[in-house]
């Protein structure tokens, strides 16, 4: 397969594009089985990166990666997750210890830069070539005959390699699905969010240290997240009716919506900003198709959820690693593989809808009111848990708490049409006037 730069393209197994959380694990798994991988980095390590705040069940896989130590010595731990609503006057803690997977029950916040080079470059170390400051231009997918990558590197030369298989980690690049035409997005959750690393933001009273801590806005939600060194990670995430209030630039605009709430401003009162504000739109996307002859998406090159459950890097690393046991069997048999691959997809795709369900439904009031008072019937709260420590593929019997807290919200959302909601622990009388409508 001639390469376009005239040069013949290198030979290698895999060639994994992006150098994130999931393109970083896929390569380490296999180089470690001995297989020939490239990583691709269109940035250099360190880089900004968000999505801070990671998840119990990410545990694991720092287990089977080797790198649990070193990413303790990175982090801040995290025992769970609080809720904060200024309309219910109240916060709720959840903690990871409670859920019903007892194996994992905690976990860390952590700085991207320093946690995704760390997973660099461990990649690096068990065998995979890496290439920073290097941006695919085309990926030419011939199945089982090869295919071809180009990539221009930091000195704007063009190489190329010719890999039996593809991992696309691009993350929002979405290299092949953008390729493919293949991107849609998420038509059930239509978000954007502005953010920015601070000094000086007090805790959260009465949640416990090291908590990723949730503000729930009028038009949408707040991050805080404590990272090493006293800085805390802020962002809001919002539906178009917030983004469209703005006049200024967007650090006014975080600004203003944090203001906007009481809570939230009261630990704001001291803040130093000590970076720039960035913001993001079209937030949550899905892929039509997430796996092909000799190739396959990883992490956010697929999808990507709004980030309120902090589901993004474990999600990114659990497909990646899904991916890499499928890829590994593809190079010896296709014909064996092409079930698991098929596998591969649909439990990804159910871990998604698993988080999804909740994703979609944070900014209704019944699932608020769910939240602010959570109940423990049928074990839902300690299911619910499971499910934000991303328990995603959790057995039948760590199931049936959560199919019980979807139940529930169904009972709940017919009687808020009807003009009744959750309020100290029982259902309370609305006000006469048009009752919001909770859809399912």
């Amino acid at each position: 397969m001639p390469s376009p730069a005239g040069a013949p393209p290198s030979p290698c197994d895999v060639l994994v594009i992006g150098g994130g959380p999931a393109g970083s694990t896929a390569a380490a798994l296999l180089a470690a089985r001995g297989r020939r991988v490239v990583l691709l980095e269109k940035d250099a390590h360190p880089r900004f990166h968000i999505g801070e705040s990671l998840l119990p069940l990410n545990l694991r896989i720092f287990e089977k990666l080797g790198v649990a130590e070193e990413v303790r010595a990175i982090g801040v731990h995290k025992p769970g997750a609080s809720f904060i609503s200024d309309e219910h006057g109240s916060k709720v803690s959840f903690l990871f210890i409670n859920g019903l997977n007892k194996d994992y029950t905690h976990s860390y916040q952590v700085k991207r830069a320093d946690f995704d080079a760390l997973l660099f470059r461990h990649a690096a170390a068990r065998g995979a070539e890496t290439h920073e400051n290097t941006r695919v231009l085309s990926v030419a997918l011939g199945g089982r005959q090869g295919h071809c990558i180009t990539a221009r590197g930091a000195d704007g030369r063009t190489r190329a390699w010719q890999a039996r298989f593809v991992i696309d980690a691009s993350g929002r690049d979405t290299v092949l699905a953008q390729a493919m035409g293949g991107k849609q997005r998420d038509p059930h959750n239509n978000s954007a969010a502005v953010f920015g690393h601070f000094h000086g933001v007090a805790p959260c009273e009465d949640c416990p240290e090291g908590n990723i801590t949730i503000h729930l806005l009028d038009d949408g939600w707040c991050w805080m997240i404590p990272l090493p060194g006293g800085v805390t990670s802020v962002g809001v995430v919002g539906t178009p009716a917030l983004f469209k209030r703005r006049q200024g630039s967007f650090e006014q605009l975080l600004m203003q919506e944090l203001d906007r709430s009481p809570s939230a401003r009261a630990r704001m009162r001291e803040a130093e900003l000590i970076s720039p504000v960035t913001t993001t739109g079209n937030y949550s996307y899905r892929a039509k198709v997430m796996q092909g002859e000799g190739w396959l998406m990883a992490g956010d090159a697929f999808a990507f959820l709004d980030p309120v459950f902090s589901s993004g890097v474990m999600l990114a690393m659990a497909s990646a690693e899904l991916g890499a046991e499928a890829a590994d069997i593809w190079l010896d048999d296709p014909a064996r593989a092409a079930p698991l691959l098929r596998a591969f997809e649909g439990k990804v795709r159910r871990a998604i809808d698993a988080m999804s369900w909740l994703v979609y439904r944070i900014n209704r009031p019944v699932l608020r009111d769910m939240f602010m008072q959570p109940s423990n019937r049928f074990r839902m709260r300690d299911g619910l848990v499971s499910l934000l420590a991303g328990d995603v593929h959790a057995d039948t019997s760590r199931q049936l708490p959560v199919i019980a807290f979807k139940t529930t919200y169904r009972i709940l959302s017919l009687l808020h049409r009807m003009g009744w909601h959750l309020r100290d622990g029982g259902l309370r009388r609305m006000p006469r006037g048009p009752a919001p409508a909770a859809a399912e």
